[in-house]
């Protein structure tokens, strides 16, 4: 399943897959990855994002 309130958080903070990546320390095809539901993050990822995006946990990966 894709991950678009990750690319919807990313494209309102304007920060670009391969900002976002040098960010949290992978490359722009693993941001790529997540945001098409080809890759489930790890833990420690998933947090660091969050970090990165000034979002929750539930905000960009909890599915309703």
């Amino acid at each position: 399943m894709k991950n678009r309130k990750m690319k919807i958080a990313r494209v309102e903070a304007d920060v670009s897959q391969e900002k976002l990546a040098s960010i949290v320390g992978v490359t722009r095809q693993t941001i790529n990855l997540i945001e098409a539901g080809n890759y489930n993050p790890s833990l420690k990822l998933c947090t660091a994002i969050c970090k990165a995006l000034n979002k929750t946990l539930n905000d960009l990966f909890w599915e309703e």
